[in-house]
């Protein structure tokens, strides 16, 4: 009797199996995240959206090396056997159209507009960033308004303004005007990163007898690379395609022109004539395009560079 009970109290203590509980896996957050990544519905979006934005860059790549006739046949065949590079050859050499002239002048106005919004905005958006006065602050929303006027409903108060002060169709008004014009956004941009800067080092700089300008360009300044990288990259794109600016402070009597205007003057009385057409907005294009998608990952790093602080 009494070793019954020893065993029924044994039997009692004795643990049973142990159940095994499987740990939550790390991969299931992440692998939830691939799985709605590839959902029919974002991939629907995607493939339209890839569609919408191929379409016109392949119809102009491809119909710039056909014949007239080829391209009204058939604008969507790749020229495999009918492939020539004359009409490229022409836009190229061609003084009527003047493309690639163009190219010089377009580089020189973007070297010069990126060279002054950066001396302009650099110092303008670090007081603002520095600075906590109410006044400094309507100053930036005074820069953000900018943002939300459209450049071509100022266009003529601009050609008054030049007129008046005698910078009317000349490439000094011209850079007047496009620098005016980037500065809000660069500005914008530079506060948002100046802000993330820690304060501290601005006070160590001025305990070693550092002035305000030198503490910007010799120590924040160099710390806004990707900001800096940033805003040239919209500058110059914005510069490049710009084509009502130049259009209208430059009249065709300055003999200055764009890559924009250049086509513009050399196609417009030649519209119908797709192998003069499709080859010089190619080579318009090209160069933006290639510079867009080699400097894409810096033009993200820099917007996204300042969103969060800390």
């Amino acid at each position: 009797m009494v070793v019954l009970e020893a065993d029924k109290a044994a039997a009692e203590v004795r643990p049973g199996p142990k159940k095994s509980v499987s740990a939550p896996s790390r991969d299931d957050g992440p692998r939830a995240d691939r799985e709605g990544s590839r959902s029919p519905v974002r991939l629907a979006l995607l493939g339209v959206l890839f569609v919408v934005m191929i379409v016109p860059v392949y119809l102009l790549v491809v119909n710039a090396f056909k014949s007239q006739q080829e391209i009204l046949d058939n604008p969507f065949s790749i020229p495999l056997g009918g492939l020539t590079f004359e009409h490229m050859s022409a836009a190229i050499n061609s003084p009527q159209f003047n493309v690639i002239g163009g190219y010089g002048f377009t580089l020189f106005l973007v070297v010069l507009v990126d060279v002054l919004c950066i001396v302009l905005a650099g110092p303008a958006a670090y007081a603002i960033a520095r600075s906590l006065k109410r006044r400094t602050q309507l100053v930036l929303l005074y820069f953000l308004a900018g943002t939300f006027i459209p450049g071509a409903a100022v266009i003529i108060p601009v050609i008054y303004v030049l007129r008046e002060i005698g910078l009317a169709n000349t490439v000094t008004g011209l850079v007047a005007h496009d620098v005016a014009s980037t500065l809000p956004v660069s500005i914008f941009l530079f506060v948002g990163f100046i802000r993330t800067i820690p304060v501290d080092i601005d006070h160590a700089a001025t305990i070693d007898g550092a002035g305000r300008y030198r503490t910007f360009w010799t120590i924040i300044f160099p710390l806004m690379r990707p900001a800096v990288v940033t805003v040239l990259i919209l500058n110059s794109i914005g510069i490049w395609n710009d084509f009502v600016s130049p259009q209208i402070l430059l009249s065709p009597s300055s003999g200055h022109y764009t890559v924009t205007t250049a086509i513009y003057a050399g196609i417009s009385q030649y519209s119908t004539d797709l192998t003069k057409v499709f080859p010089n907005l190619l080579l318009a294009v090209a160069p933006v395009v290639i510079f867009f998608i080699y400097m894409q990952r810096h033009i993200i790093s820099g917007l996204t560079v300042g969103a969060v602080k800390g």
